[in-house]
């Protein structure tokens, strides 16, 4: 620990004193030495990781398509001056796109922001990214008090590779209110009624995302035969594109849709759309989502120093709130505000919710029930 000509002064100067001063007020006086310390430590950190950063020109961010990332870039340059360069597409089609341009010797992105079924069976067992953990630098990001969790929420088997820093109860599906009336659907087994036969559509629970994550959840909180007899027998137009999905549900082409992009259902419910989102029901319980993304860090990342400041700045408080807000999610950090969020999807505390984005689940029981649904839709 490297102590300024100033600390030392005063170091001295209370050793000299600790007999009048006492030990214990010693001890505190030390204490504080060493967090003085610690914050310089930091702050030159950060410092080193902006220069690398301006040099670096820009971050690469691979997401889904959310639209609030227009704000995300424009909050982050305006904040740093570094531009911000993002890669849209699916969990799944931007892993297959890195898988290909790795074998290729091309490295193109710095950070991953995706759902837990992509990084913990393509980047983490592919060993395509770098421990986050020692990356954390800012003291609002690290300090413990700071997340609901006690600290930073690390899932991954060895605690430094995927931060999750959302937990929310996630809703089930939405329905068109003009056409499934009060009284409908009270519980699930009323999905599988003949009025609802081709009145369903679903995002593809064959493809690793939330589309399969759904599909274990529907299994596992069923049964295989109830999976059966709702994409097959019902037969549920399924898609992957989920602006098509919340384009069909606003429509009423399809009054009942499991995946449709939270975010634009409540945009379109503001203008009048008489859409609501469901969360369970009394046979199916609601569950937990840690949607919309992991953070973690890519290795060989380009722009390696502009990535440590953009995973810095995306889970602090003003970086994590507009998303949060943005994707109506709840934030594992305990100063984000919450008043946006529907109570009923505010996780209780001591309440053993079943969690879709549970990384035991997501690379054992989920993935089986992938590769099976694949075999009962035929694909």
């Amino acid at each position: 620990m490297h102590l300024s000509r100033n600390i030392v002064l005063l170091l001295c100067a209370a050793v000299v004193t600790t007999t009048s001063i006492g030990a214990n007020s010693f001890s505190l006086f030390l204490g504080r030495i060493e967090v003085h310390a610690q914050q310089k430590g930091w702050e030159k950190e950060w410092n080193e990781a902006m220069a690398g950063a301006k040099k670096d020109g820009k971050v690469v961010v691979a997401t889904s398509p959310d639209p609030v990332m227009r704000e995300i870039a424009a909050k982050f340059k305006a904040r740093f001056g570094i531009p911000l360069e993002h890669l849209a597409g699916s969990s799944s089609q931007l892993a297959a796109r890195l898988e290909t341009e790795r074998q290729a010797g091309i490295h193109s992105v710095d950070v991953f922001l995706g759902g837990v079924q992509t990084v913990a069976n393509v980047l983490y067992t592919g060993k395509m990214l770098d421990p986050l953990k020692p990356h954390l630098i800012l003291p609002e990001v690290v300090d413990a008090k700071r997340w609901k969790k006690g600290k930073p929420w690390f899932v991954d088997p060895e605690e430094r590779y995927a931060l999750r820093v959302y937990s929310t109860i996630t809703g089930l599906l939405h329905i068109n209110a003009d056409y499934v009336k009060p009284g409908d659907l009270t519980k699930a087994a009323d999905l599988l009624q003949p009025k609802w036969h081709g009145k369903i559509a679903t995002e593809d629970p064959t493809v690793a995302g939330s589309g399969s994550n759904t599909a274990a959840r529907i299994y596992l909180q069923m049964d295989e035969e109830f999976v059966k007899k709702l994409y097959v027998t019902q037969k549920a137009m399924i898609a992957r594109d989920r602006r098509q999905l919340t384009d069909w549900l606003a429509r009423g082409t399809y009054p009942i849709v499991f995946g449709a992009q939270s975010s634009d259902v409540e945009r379109m419910r503001k203008e009048g759309f008489p859409l609501k989102e469901i969360y369970g029901f009394a046979d199916m319980p609601p569950a937990l989502t840690g949607s919309p993304w992991l953070l973690t860090l890519m290795n060989r990342a380009p722009h390696s120093n502009a990535a440590r400041v953009f995973v810095n700045w995306i889970v602090s408080k003003e970086g994590l709130e507009i998303y949060a807000r943005a994707e109506g999610r709840a934030a594992l950090r305990t100063d984000t505000d919450e008043s946006f969020i529907p109570s009923e999807q505010v996780p209780k505390p001591d309440i053993p919710y079943f969690d879709t984005f549970d990384w035991e689940f997501t690379v054992s029981a989920k993935e089986k029930i992938r590769l099976r649904m694949k075999e009962i839709l035929g694909r």
